[in-house]
Formats: C-alpha cells, sequence, structure tokens
C-alpha cells in the first residue's frame, strides 16, 4: 500500500467518526434544550450505546495498523493539513485505546445520568442528593487518568483533556499572582466613594423583546443564523454538530436583560469559532477548536473585551433604549456603561463581573484540585465552599443552589474545565491587545457597529487555524510572547481606575 492510499482509508475512518460525534453533540444538545423530561433514562442509554460504538471505531485495531503504516511510510509528502490529521488521529488513538470500552460507556452513561439529578438537587437545594455522583465520577476519572497518562498526577491528567500540555505547576502561579492583584483591588472598589449606580438596570423586561434583542446583537457580530440557531436552557452553552449547525442557549430573567444578552453575546463568540472554521476537511480532526482556553478567549473577547467595552455600548445604547424606553429613560450611554461593568461580589459565577470572575475559578480549580489529591471529601464542599467564598469575595452564599450546585460541570465529570474560563481571560486581552495594534481603527469601528474588521482578523488568525499549532505555538505566532497574565491585570486596573474615579 502506498501511503496514499493508506491515507485515504484513515480519512474515511476519521470522518465517519467526526459525524458519530457529531450526532452525540446534538443528542446532548436536545438533553438540555427540548427533549422531554421524562425521557432521561432512555437518553442515558441512547449515549451510553452510542459512545460505545465510538470507542470501538476509535479503538479499531485497523485505525492503528493504517497509521502505523502511515508513520512508517514517513509524512515526506504530506502536506501541513495532512501531517496535523496524522498527528491528532494517533493523539486520540492512542488515549482511547488505553480507556477499556466499560469505562468508557459508563461515564458516558453517568454523564447523561447525573444531569436529571444534578438539576433536581439544584432545585432542591439539597448538595447530598448529587454527592454520590460526584464521588463516583471522581473515582471514574482518576481510573481514566491512570489509564491514559499514568505518568502524570490525575487532575494534571484531567487539565491536558481540556488544556494540552497545561499543567498545575503552569496555571498555579499564574491564579496565585491573580488572587495577589485582584483581592485588595477589588476591596479598595468596594471602599471607594463613587458607586456607580445601576437600579435602572432590574425591572420589568418582556422576554420576547430580550430575545429579539440578543438576535440582532448576535446577527450584526457575525453569527449566521442559517448555519445555527438559539434556544432556551437551564445553563447557557454552545453545541451543534457540525461548522454549519451551531446551537448556541441562553437563560431569561424577565427582571434582568443584561444576564441574557451578554449570556447571547458570549455564546456567541463559541458560535464564530465554531462557523469560521477553516472550509475545508471540517470532518477532520485539523479543522477541529483547539482546546476550551482557546475557545473560552473568543467568547469572552466578544463578551468582555468588545460587548462591556465603552465604545459597544455607545454603539447601541440608543437601540437597547428604544426596546426599553420606560426603564432607561433618562440614562446615558456613558451610565449604562458603568452599570454593567460595576465590580460587585455575587454568589452566582456566570453572573460575575470581570473583575470577580477570576476568583470563582480560581476557588474551583482549588477545590478540584483539593478533590484529587484527597485533602477535601465531597460531603464537606458546602462547608468548604462557603469558606472560600468569604476569604475571596467576602460573601456566604445563603443555599447550596447559589454556592456549590450552581455549576454543571461536574454533573459531566468535566474536571479540569475550570481554568480555561481564567486563561481564556488572559488570551482574550493578549489577543485584543495585539488586533489594537494591527487594526488601529478597532475601536472606531466598534463605536459605529462595523464587527467585519474584527470579525476577519479572528477568523484569519485563530478560527481557521485549527489545530495546526499548539496554544503555546498559536499564542506566540499571534501575539509574539508566552501567555502573558500581566496585560489582563494591568487591563482590569486600567478600566476600574477610571469606572470607579480612583487616584
Amino acid at each position: 500500500m502506498t501511503i496514499d492510499k493508506n491515507y485515504r482509508d484513515l480519512v474515511e475512518k476519521l470522518t465517519e467518526i467526526s459525524r458519530l460525534n457529531g450526532i452525540m453533540s446534538t443528542l446532548s444538545w436536545d438533553q438540555e434544550v427540548m427533549m422531554p423530561s421524562g425521557a432521561s433514562e432512555a437518553r442515558a442509554r441512547q449515549i451510553s450505546t452510542l459512545a460505545g460504538i465510538i470507542h470501538e471505531r476509535t479503538t479499531d485495531p485497523q485505525l492503528g495498523t493504517c497509521l502505523a503504516a502511515i508513520q512508517k511510510e514517513g509524512f515526506g509528502s504530506l502536506n501541513t493539513l495532512m501531517a496535523c490529521n496524522i498527528r491528532e488521529a494517533q493523539r486520540n488513538f492512542d488515549l482511547e485505546t488505553k480507556v477499556p470500552k466499560r469505562l468508557a460507556m459508563e461515564m458516558a452513561e453517568l454523564s447523561s445520568s447525573a444531569h436529571s439529578v444534578w438539576i433536581a438537587a439544584r432545585k432542591e437545594n439539597k448538595f447530598s442528593s448529587f454527592s454520590p455522583v460526584l464521588k463516583h465520577f471522581l473515582e471514574l476519572k482518576k481510573e481514566w487518568a491512570q489509564c491514559v497518562f499514568p505518568d502524570l498526577n490525575p487532575y494534571d491528567a484531567n487539565i491536558d483533556n481540556f488544556e494540552r500540555g497545561t499543567t498545575m505547576a503552569e496555571i498555579t502561579p499564574i491564579f496565585e499572582l491573580l488572587k495577589k492583584e485582584l483581592i485588595p483591588f477589588i476591596r479598595i472598589i468596594q471602599e471607594s466613594e463613587h458607586q456607580p449606580a445601576n437600579s435602572f438596570l432590574q425591572g420589568s423586561f418582556p422576554i420576547d423583546k430580550q430575545e429579539a434583542l440578543a438576535r440582532k446583537i448576535s446577527q450584526d457580530i457575525g453569527f449566521e443564523f442559517n448555519q445555527g440557531r438559539m434556544d432556551v436552557s437551564v445553563h447557557p452553552f454552545c453545541g451543534g454538530g457540525h461548522p454549519t449547525d451551531v446551537r448556541i442557549t441562553t437563560r431569561y430573567d424577565e427582571s434582568n436583560f443584561i444576564e441574557s444578552l451578554y449570556a447571547v453575546i458570549h455564546e456567541t463568540g463559541h458560535g464564530l469559532y465554531e462557523q469560521g472554521r477553516m472550509l475545508q476537511e471540517r470532518d477532520l480532526p485539523a479543522s477541529e477548536s483547539l482546546t476550551m482556553g482557546i475557545h473560552e478567549s473568543q467568547s469572552l473577547f466578544w463578551e468582555r473585551m468588545i460587548g462591556q467595552s465603552k465604545f459597544f455600548c455607545a454603539h447601541y445604547f440608543e437601540t437597547i433604549r428604544t426596546v426599553f424606553p420606560q426603564n432607561l429613560h433618562g440614562i446615558s450611554a456613558d451610565s449604562f456603561y458603568q452599570a454593567i461593568n460595576i465590580c460587585k461580589p455575587d454568589f452566582i459565577r456566570v453572573q460575575a463581573d470581570e473583575l470577580t470572575y477570576p476568583l470563582h475559578i480560581i476557588l474551583r480549580y482549588e477545590i478540584e484540585k483539593g478533590l484529587f489529591d484527597g485533602s477535601m471529601n465531597v460531603d464537606d464542599l458546602p462547608e468548604i465552599w462557603n469558606e472560600m467564598m468569604m476569604q475571596y469575595l467576602g460573601i456566604k452564599p445563603p443555599t447550596d443552589t447559589l454556592g456549590v450546585l450552581q455549576d454543571s460541570h461536574w454533573s459531566g465529570g468535566a474536571f479540569g474545565y475550570f481554568p480555561s474560563y481564567t486563561l481564556g481571560a488572559i488570551y482574550a486581552c493578549q489577543f485584543y491587545k495585539t488586533m489594537q495594534n494591527e487594526l488601529p481603527d478597532t475601536e472606531k469601528n466598534i463605536e459605529v457597529g462595523n464587527f467585519i474588521p474584527i470579525k476577519a482578523w479572528l477568523n484569519q488568525k485563530i478560527h481557521s487555524q485549527g489545530r495546526l499549532y499548539t496554544p503555546q505555538e498559536l499564542v506566540q505566532r499571534i501575539t509574539g510572547e508566552v501567555l502573558n497574565p500581566n496585560h489582563f491585570i494591568s487591563y482590569l486596573k486600567k478600566k476600574y481606575t477610571a469606572i470607579y474615579q480612583l487616584s
């Protein structure tokens, strides 16, 4: 066999796996958005069966034989995309073949059934109902880590699942620096004499108007609704089975339109990444998004760096005031900008401002570390959570629903995911700073609602690059330096010093 024949065989197998994963993603989206509640048990079995089929395909000995033959021939006649597909396929094959089918199916079924358990526990404010699931998932994820990365710390192995090549050794110093800089700065802000007004953001905001506004802004930014859709879910997310089928969700509160609007902008950022993937080979690994940190950088880029900027507010304020005239009567665009950027510690991570948000992530990161190294027990988590909230943000959640039960991640076994949010914020700030240097009219473009150059820059620099580079290589190529949290800290201090009129 020639390498061309082996590569064609490989592409055929990888394409089938990609399409099966697309079906899995669509089933998971349906479970959270449209599925009848009484179907949860049947759906769990369906997902478990499909996971078993996918595992069979990804561990097929013929796939291994094909890869071995290609490796033997060498990469000399392959282009960059082909080499990337082979490299990614080999890595995934090596990882998947180390996981017993029984374990893959058990994790998939638990992930599906645990979601319903989490929803019920959250609704009933009863962590004890969820704790057995969490314990079971920890056991399975430790077993998984031992299978795939026996030489790594189990938590590092789980982090690698979302942030390839990143470990606690890199994350911990960054997070310690953020704690050192942000905790005292937040306290100074809380003591400032100038506290922006935001009462006008509370009131009655009809959901149909919220939805229309959110859809308009998402479309203005560049989300293509002929290749995507927007729905409602308990927890906002971006899903779908293909770059031509991208599905974003939000949740609505009639008394607060800001939460749903910025959730849509956030998820639109994720959606633009998926829709902006390279046009060729979209069913192959080379075209896939890189890591969750890079993905999160795109959602935070649009939500924080652009959506919460004074230029974005200047452009959209009249539109927003037209939609909600009674609520925003007599309010200026600058007052609106300050109001949506108020720094106020909150119990809920997804409602946190960009200054306090990193502390929510650090709390979860440190708890996950403790769960994996045995220094923390699952049954003690409500108390541990509340103590850390007091230490970092000076507030104590009155219920588990507002505390340890608020996130869906652990119900899916997504340990090691949380650091991606703050790593993404650091990436976003670094990318934005570089874009401003390369596109000096960026702020003017935002103020007039011209997002085309921004989207094109992101498409070219990030979205279309797929997995051609590691995250470390990508950030170096784009910004000329490694991940640097000092840009993020400087950005936050400059912005909030102005808002709170600090000396």
